[in-house]
């Protein structure tokens, strides 16, 4: 079998740990049955020794395998990595989600987008990432006694993210070690009120609003801090015909939104802009996870 996750971006500003979408680039992942166990990997994290050593794609699906099954076997994994990793575009998620639906599919099981969604919630406590990778689209999610609770709308064929990756990875705990334990109400008002206007800007297709739904006060500028070229990555961005730009996820990639025929034009002057950096011009997925 092969599977197909893709990456994602997440919080979209002040969407903190609940809205995310999907993008469509992706890990692919082969699976066969082996006399032994083997890992190969190609693309992002292929010199890294640790990924062979201590897998976490290969330890869930063994984990979700074996429990499914009941039987402990040996397989063949060939990674395809796409994703970069600790860049904030989703890749651990990618990883969980990857491995659980695989586990399933294995065991002879039906790999229910639903089911594997609340199964990845146990690997990743919040499913700003987890979601978008299992749905596609843009999702608004939340967790209410242990199940996710979501929402996915699909986004928009005129649409196109335009992603800036630096060469500086950041680390999620690390990140969030940095935010404050305390806010005031003024701040958490002003991001619950940019959160739920950026979803119905989403789902009612006023992307004109975005810059304005778009804007934070709760985690964005102390995780930017740590790279403080992304300031000037969002500014320029929002001077070339971005409609939204946001750091994605914990960072450090930044996501732009931007109409297609714009969307080159964008990622063209970024690149220009910023040649330490690599820019890509992404399109949007709408599925989710692909078993082949």
């Amino acid at each position: 079998m092969k599977i197909l996750v893709p990456a994602t971006s997440a919080n979209l500003g002040p969407g903190f740990d609940c809205l995310g979408l999907s993008l469509k680039f992706f890990n692919e992942v082969i699976i066969e049955k082996a006399p032994f166990t083997s890992i190969s990997i190609n693309g992002e994290g292929s010199e890294n020794i640790f990924l062979k050593k201590n897998n976490a794609f290969v330890r869930i699906f063994n984990e979700i395998y074996e429990n499914l099954s009941g039987k402990k076997e040996n397989f063949r994994f060939i990674f395809q990595n796409n994703i970069p990793l600790s860049r904030g575009l989703g890749s651990s998620s990618s990883v969980i989600v990857g491995a659980i639906a695989a586990g399933f599919y294995m065991s002879g099981f039906k790999a229910e987008k639903e089911r594997i969604l609340n199964e990845a919630l146990k690997y990743e406590n919040h499913p700003d990432n987890i979601a978008p990778a299992t749905l596609g689209g843009f999702v608004c999610s939340m967790v209410e006694n242990g199940k996710v609770f979501s929402i996915k709308k699909e986004l928009d064929e005129a649409l196109r993210a335009v992603i800036v990756i630096p060469n500086i990875a950041m680390n999620t705990e690390q990140s969030r070690g940095a935010l404050a334990l305390n806010v005031s109400l003024k701040d958490c008002i002003f991001n619950l009120s940019h959160s739920s206007f950026l979803t119905a800007c989403f789902l009612e297709k006023k992307y004109e609003l975005l810059r304005l739904a778009s804007q934070d006060k709760l985690h964005e500028f102390k995780r930017m801090k740590a790279l403080p070229e992304l300031f000037e990555v969002q500014k320029f961005a929002l001077e070339n015909k971005a409609l939204m730009s946001t750091l994605s996820g914990s960072g450090s990639s930044f996501f732009s939104l931007a109409f297609k025929d714009e969307a080159k034009y964008l990622s063209i002057k970024m690149a220009q802009k910023f040649p330490a950096f690599r820019v890509e011009c992404v399109e949007f997925d709408n599925e989710g996870f692909k078993i082949c």
